[in-house]
């Protein structure tokens, strides 16, 4: 099965096992994956964007 490549917030929220509000603290901080922000007024994350914000957080591995 394909992954859709624009998430919903809810979506997002589910792949990261967060809360609403503690994603909206850490996007307030400056952290956190790059949103969409639709003409309607609903917020998308693409996948490809997701990812890569997920591999930066990554801790490198200790040698």
């Amino acid at each position: 099965m394909a992954r859709p490549q624009m998430l919903k917030l809810s979506e997002v929220l589910f792949e990261l096992g967060m809360s609403r509000a503690a994603f909206y603290r850490m996007r307030a901080r400056g952290k956190g994956p790059r949103l969409v922000k639709l003409p309607n007024g609903q917020l998308r994350c693409r996948r490809g964007d997701l990812d890569n914000w997920l591999a930066g957080c990554e801790e490198p591995t200790a040698a």
